[in-house]
């Protein structure tokens, strides 16, 4: 039965015109293009779905935690607790003063008025001091050359203070002394005074060179992106003395400027009879 359906269906499309072929190509080439188009519109829905989803879940967490916050302030009020200093015993010592020290600095820097250069130029040099990260391996590195430790000693404990088991020479009254002129030379170096005659002896490393130019580029470009709104930007030249006068100018200006504006053109180049 197979077998002449399939010999029915051979001879079929031999007896086929050339017209024929071309209406049933059409056919299926207009079936596979509304069946991309369903498949994107499919692939849209989805992603749109997705984005839904992420934001629906944003907005319950949010909405988990204020129905927490109000809960545990319930919870207090019925027992006649304070529901801030309940809150401030989840917290340690340490932290709080962290907390503290955010707070006073965020406030000294919530002034951003200009007052003078000086204050300025602190503000920036503060500013820059968050960007900066010490290198503590080549700081540990100079100071056990310096208190003559055994190398690594410092890098291994994750500390600037030195063990007794990682001195290396020691003076009978207690003090460290300089084993050799190089670490002489070093703590001379590492310990720098008014006295000293050391300059200019510094050698950066590339790593420390390209983050100079790092900064460098991000002050670079966060100047060029920088844009102040100015208050007469769309107006032009300052020709009123308060606001009421700039409305009035403003009026004043709709009806008359097109007959004006030669004369005023004249006063500005200096021709005006």
């Amino acid at each position: 039965m197979t077998s002449n359906s399939g010999e029915e269906k051979t001879a079929e499309e031999g007896t086929m015109t050339i017209d024929e072929r071309k209406a049933k190509m059409e056919q299926l080439r207009a079936k596979m293009r509304s069946t991309t188009k369903a498949n994107r519109a499919s692939l849209i829905e989805e992603s749109s779905k997705a984005k839904m989803t992420a934001r629906d879940t944003a907005r319950l967490e949010r909405q988990r935690k204020l129905a927490e916050v109000l809960r545990m302030q319930a919870e207090a009020e019925d027992r006649g607790e304070d529901v801030e200093r309940q809150k401030n015993w989840e917290w340690t010592i340490e932290e709080n003063d962290n907390w503290e020290k955010k707070k006073a600095r965020k406030a000294r820097r919530a002034d951003y008025e200009f007052h003078d250069d000086v204050h300025a130029a602190r503000r920036r040099y503060k500013k820059d001091l968050d960007l900066i990260k010490p290198d503590l391996v080549a700081y540990n590195r100079q100071k056990e050359a310096v208190l003559g430790l055994a190398p690594g000693s410092l890098s291994k404990s994750g500390s600037s203070t030195p063990s007794s088991s990682a001195l290396t020479t020691f003076d009978p009254s207690g003090g460290q002394v300089a084993a050799s002129p190089e670490q002489r030379m070093a703590a001379e170096s590492f310990y720098r005074d008014a006295n000293t005659l050391l300059y200019a002896d510094n050698k950066p490393t590339e790593d420390a060179i390209d983050r100079v130019v790092g900064k460098i580029n991000r002050d670079i470009d966060k100047k060029g992106k920088f844009s102040r709104k100015r208050l007469n930007e769309d107006e032009g030249d300052i020709t009123y003395i308060n606001e009421r006068n700039r409305v009035f100018n403003k009026k004043i200006a709709r009806y008359y400027d097109k007959y004006t504006s030669e004369i005023r053109a004249s006063f500005e180049r200096g021709t005006a009879l």
